[in-house]
Order: structure tokens, then C-alpha cells, then sequence
């Protein structure tokens, strides 16, 4: 897989105008249409009429990335959502993909990467590609408190985002930082910034509160985790509160 994919615009062609960003909106669409039109070469060449062979949905990661190809899977269903082919927690995990709205009063831009595969058989591929996202291990909410919204971020682990992170930068590892102040830390503060510290290097950067999914539940944290927070919570010029190490 690549260390880098090309980016996904997030906003319409409309306020990519607006924002004198014609250009990148322009190449991410283009990509958008190609890993469209990966996933039903794919399909093509790997159903046999009964059976999907089992790398079909890898090749087209590796080509085009994970985030590229839920955006197209997600689009796809969420255009599709009446047909019954799809699985009801297929059709639950595309609507929580959210995919900006690209209307205007000539086109719908987001149709034109909605895969045509046979919906039974893309309905596989997404199991495929589900199956593939779960065995990287990342934590995503499941694994936060509930309500980590309302929490206050400061002293505790944090859970950066899949979103936020480079694909090359998957892992529990770069997901787990520690948040050491910042006006974002406090949930109804009108800040966004939280200064936080990787627990796997050490890296202290800034992050906005929203870069970050949840509190991790303390149950959870692995022991390379527990070993770096211990360290971290002797060093007295830290000085937070949170999760503690017994």
C-alpha cells in the first residue's frame, strides 16, 4: 500500500470555488471517479458468477487507499439505500460515512462516483472492505467513553481520529495521545486547541478538540500504553489529573 494517497477535498465544488481551490477539488474528484470505476473492474474480473474471489476489495485499498474507497462505497449505498440487496448494517455503516452534499442546479457530482457494480455482489466487496478496516485494530468510538464530548479532555487518553492521521500512520500506536492542556480541553469552552503528547515517541504537538474521537476507556489502554502514561505522570512539570496508573 501507499504511503500517500491523494487527498479528499472536503467541501462541494461550489465553495471550492469560493475558496479559489478549483484545482484540488478537481483531483479529488478525478480520484473519486477512478477508485469508482477500480471497484467495478474489480468486481468484473474477480466474481465467477457465484463467489467473489477474497482479495477483491484489498487490490482496490492498495490502489486507492482506505479512505477513498469508503467514500465510494459509502456514496454508492447511501444513493442506493432502497435497494434491498444491500445488508441493513451495510446500509448502517454508509450513512455514518458523512459525504458532503455537491449539488448544484446542472449537476449532482456525487452521482458520478457511484459504483454500478451488481448491488449483491458490491454488497460482498463491502463486507471485504469492513473485514480489512477492522483488522488494523484502530480505536474509533466503540472504544471511548460514552458522551467523551461532554468530558473534559485535560489528564486524560485521548483517541486521535483515523481522519486526522495519514493512512501510512494507522495504528493504535500514533492514535494515543495524552491531552496536557489547552482551552479545548473543556467541553463548552469556546476554544478548540488541546496540547497533547504521543504515548508512543513522546511528540507534543497541538490538535483542535474535534481531531479527536473520544476518551479512551480505561480498560482498554494497552501496556506499552500504561508503561509511556507512568512515565509521563512522574515528570512533575506534567502535573495531570486523569487516568492513573495503580
Amino acid at each position: 500500500m501507499s504511503d500517500e494517497f491523494p487527498i479528499i477535498y472536503p467541501y462541494s465544488c461550489e465553495e471550492a470555488r469560493s475558496r479559489n481551490q478549483i484545482f484540488l477539488w478537481r483531483e479529488s474528484h478525478r480520484e473519486n471517479i477512478a477508485c469508482k470505476n477500480a471497484i467495478e473492474e474489480a468486481i468484473r474480473r474477480d466474481f465467477d458468477g457465484m463467489h467473489l474471489k477474497a482479495e477483491c476489495a484489498q487490490s482496490v485499498i492498495e490502489q486507492h487507499g482506505f479512505k477513498r474507497v469508503q467514500r465510494v462505497l459509502a456514496n454508492t449505498v447511501q444513493r442506493k439505500d432502497w435497494d434491498g440487496r444491500f445488508s441493513h448494517d451495510n446500509k448502517a455503516w454508509a450513512k455514518s460515512v458523512y459525504i458532503p452534499p455537491d449539488k448544484n442546479s446542472l449537476n449532482d457530482h456525487n452521482l458520478e462516483y457511484v459504483a454500478e457494480s451488481h448491488p449483491a455482489v458490491l454488497d460482498g466487496f463491502i463486507n471485504q472492505y469492513r473485514r480489512a478496516y477492522q483488522e488494523l485494530g484502530l480505536f474509533g468510538p466503540g472504544q471511548c467513553e460514552p458522551d467523551s464530548e461532554k468530558l473534559n479532555y485535560e489528564g486524560r487518553v485521548l483517541v486521535l481520529s483515523p481522519d486526522i492521521l495519514k493512512e501510512s500512520c494507522w495504528s493504535q500506536q500514533d492514535q494515543l495521545w495524552l491531552a496536557t492542556g489547552g482551552f479545548g480541553c473543556a467541553p463548552n469552552s469556546s476554544g478548540r486547541a488541546v496540547f497533547a503528547t504521543c504515548l508512543n515517541d513522546g511528540e507534543k504537538t497541538r490538535w483542535n478538540r474535534a481531531d479527536f474521537t473520544g476518551v479512551l476507556q480505561e480498560q482498554l489502554l494497552p501496556d506499552w500504553a500504561k508503561e509511556k502514561l507512568s512515565e509521563l505522570q512522574e515528570q512533575p512539570s506534567e502535573g495531570m489529573g486523569g487516568m492513573k496508573m495503580e
